[in-house]
């Protein structure tokens, strides 16, 4: 990728580039992800994803800013700033570069590096009344593996918290929850971790017919039906908490669908009490922190039952080694 036709760009628009996430349209979809997921990328056009393209896959759900450049240093240089709407009907002169810009997040201060580094921690506490542990969230998201330019789907987990530790990964995400209150949850949720998610409202299986494919999923209470209907979306990596009588059935239905699953039974057992919680500290022993963490139980959470699995990724086609002419070698005179 040509970065210097970045720098020209985003010094035409009177940007800076050095907060911008690089990305090529020559896999649009990732390209697109990319933009939902980040303020500021400079997408690098290619064969029939240009401006129009972009936006047609973002407007209305992501509303963005485009900056289009066309022939850079050349005779018929041209930069244009236009909305989305605006980019699907416009004529365009072979563009080259397309900042694609989310003027309602503040910018990112300079960094030590053009991409985002990642998060500095994963898996982490404070998420009022999480569905998952974070012991339990740190292996859910390691068989997600969310990155940038991914999109991932997280259905019902009621909190956002997986959501919002995938964008904190860099990838896209979108949170559904079935009504009004999980929704604001998923909001506050996102809002604590300064990340960017998508909130949809609605019941499955209906509801994923207004979202866009996915590339992981994560799917609480997961049934066989709503198994189903998320594998008909083609995803590469599927995690979903289950009731363990109903793993043997879900297993059956991903299998069917191309996927190799497994499942295991998740409990965490602490063996260091864990910080006090508000208007816990100083009020006790560690034991009666920890009740208050479990609930005032004084016993482990009950195990939770996971099953993840993934789909087999095609092989690569691999091009035809190139025909090299001998070389000739002169003899010495």
């Amino acid at each position: 990728m040509d970065g210097s036709l970045v720098i020209r760009a985003c010094a035409r628009a009177g940007l800076p580039w050095e907060d911008a996430l690089i990305v090529s349209a020559h896999e649009l979809r990732r390209a697109v992800n990319a933009c939902r997921a980040h303020p500021k990328v400079a997408v690098l056009t290619a064969p029939g994803a240009g401006p129009a393209e972009l936006a047609r896959a973002l407007f209305p759900q992501t509303p963005r800013t485009f900056v289009v450049c066309e022939d850079l240093d050349g005779p018929d240089e041209r930069v244009v700033r236009v909305r989305p709407a605006e980019a699907t009907t416009r004529p365009w002169n072979a563009p080259q570069v397309v900042l694609v810009l989310d003027e309602r997040r503040p910018p990112d201060g300079p960094g030590w590096t053009a991409r985002p580094p990642g998060p500095d921690g994963w898996a982490l506490d404070g998420f009022d009344g999480a569905a998952l542990a974070p012991e339990t969230r740190a292996f859910v998201l390691a068989r997600l593996g969310p990155r940038t330019g991914d999109l991932v789907w997280d259905l019902g987990s009621g909190d956002g918290s997986v959501a919002a530790e995938c964008a904190r990964f860099g990838a896209a995400a979108v949170a559904v929850g079935p009504d009004a209150a999980s929704c604001e949850r998923i909001r506050a949720a996102v809002r604590a971790r300064r990340v960017r998610v998508a909130v949809a409202r609605g019941a499955l299986p209906s509801v994923l017919d207004h979202l866009p494919d996915p590339d992981a999923v994560f799917l609480a209470g997961a049934e066989a039906a709503s198994v189903r209907a998320c594998a008909d979306r083609a995803p590469d990596r599927f995690v979903a908490t289950a009731d363990e009588r109903r793993v043997p059935e879900i297993v059956d239905v991903l299998a069917g669908a191309g996927f190799t699953a497994r499942a295991a039974a998740f409990g965490v057992t602490p063996l260091v009490p864990p910080p006090a919680i508000d208007g816990a500290a100083g009020s006790g022993p560690a034991d009666e922190r920890a009740d208050a963490q479990s609930g005032g139980s004084g016993v482990p959470d009950p195990p939770v039952t996971l099953v993840w699995a993934r789909r087999a990724a095609p092989e690569p086609v691999r091009p035809a080694p190139a025909r090299r002419r001998p070389v000739e070698r002169t003899p010495p005179l």
